[in-house]
């Protein structure tokens, strides 16, 4: 087996006021919680979008270990619908003290370049922001991090600058390549 460099980024921001939102994108897009927890939902957007960029680490999740993290309070899924079709997908992950990660963000590649993606993170960023008022007992947010790397695609790390989001960390360490999952086995030519 092959190892490649990879090299993960780490931004964040640590206010409000830090974000700069993306402009709402032309025709009917809207963007709405995920309010049950579903982990064949969960599992179907986060196949469809990290297939074609090899995110490898959930997908042997059981059924039981996708519902257990989607109940932990705090957790969102907030999915974007481009005249009805889910588009893509933020998750929002509470932390200790205050601190919320985007722990998943991106968009189903159908759905790439037409300027879904900033409005998206935009709109996820500003939800990790007032997390806290929708539920009680968490700490109000402040920080909102994410990471980024070099398997990402290639206007990642541009679209979370443009939002604000400021580089804290950068690391680079070899992993195993693998293929190109696909939301199914051979979706994508590797």
């Amino acid at each position: 087996m092959t190892n490649i460099a990879v090299t993960t980024w780490s931004l964040e921001q640590t206010a409000p006021t830090d974000l700069l939102p993306a402009a709402v994108p032309e025709g009917d897009v809207r963007i709405v919680r995920a309010e049950v927890p579903s982990p064949e939902f969960s599992r179907f957007l986060y196949a469809s979008v990290g297939g074609d960029i090899r995110w490898t680490d959930r997908l042997g999740w059981t059924h039981a270990r996708w519902r257990e993290h989607l109940e932990r309070p705090g957790v969102e899924t907030w999915v974007a619908h481009d005249r009805g079709t889910p588009a893509g997908f933020v998750e929002l992950t509470p932390g200790d003290d205050g601190v919320v990660e985007i722990e998943y963000f991106g968009l189903i590649p159908a759905f790439r370049g037409r300027r879904i993606g900033g409005h998206l993170l935009s709109y996820g960023t500003a939800r990790a922001w007032d997390l806290a008022e929708r539920w009680p007992g968490l700490a109000g947010t402040k920080r909102v991090w994410l990471h980024t790397c070099s398997k990402d695609g290639a206007y990642a790390m541009d679209n979370y600058q443009r939002r604000g989001f400021r580089l804290f960390d950068t690391r680079v360490e070899e992993e195993a390549e693998v293929a190109t999952p696909g939301p199914w086995p051979g979706a994508f030519p590797s």
